[in-house]
């Protein structure tokens, strides 16, 4: 039960990465491998990681406990910059690589090329957050 803390929220994020993002990405018809190692995306892996463990704490040491209080806030804190930080940063991406479109041939191949893709979206936020919240029901269900 020791390590618990660790595997629940780690099989969030590894099945989230590279299970339920492929899948959702070959329904949609544009699977890629790079895209499972990339940031954006359905679900959020970030945030299934991190209410997994919030969820895990929740269960086994209570949701009135104070490491639930941490995790939650930690959690909330990752979830908002997910969507709302990183989504600055993917609309500097764009304007960025729109800049150096803009630029003489002979410039523009001397600056890289900045991804577009790092934000969630809201509801890969949320499918994020109850797959986190899932996985830890079953699999507790099971161990307790």
């Amino acid at each position: 039960m020791k390590f618990i803390f660790i595997t629940i929220p780690i099989t969030a994020i590894v099945l989230s990465q590279f299970i339920f993002k492929p899948i959702i990405s070959i329904i949609r018809g544009r699977f890629s491998v790079k895209d499972m190692f990339s940031y954006g995306g359905m679900p959020s892996s970030h945030s299934a990681l991190v209410s997994s463990l919030s969820t895990t704490i929740g269960i086994i040491r209570g949701f009135d406990s104070p490491e639930f209080a941490i995790s939650l806030f930690f959690a909330l804190i990752v979830i908002i910059d997910a969507v709302g930080l990183r989504g600055f940063m993917s609309k500097q991406g764009i304007a960025i690589n729109k800049l150096i479109k803009d630029l003489p041939d002979e410039l523009e191949y001397k600056y890289e090329v900045m991804n577009e893709r790092i934000a969630h979206t809201i509801s890969q936020a949320i499918i994020g957050v109850l797959v986190g919240i899932l996985i830890p029901v079953v699999i507790l269900f099971y161990l307790i």
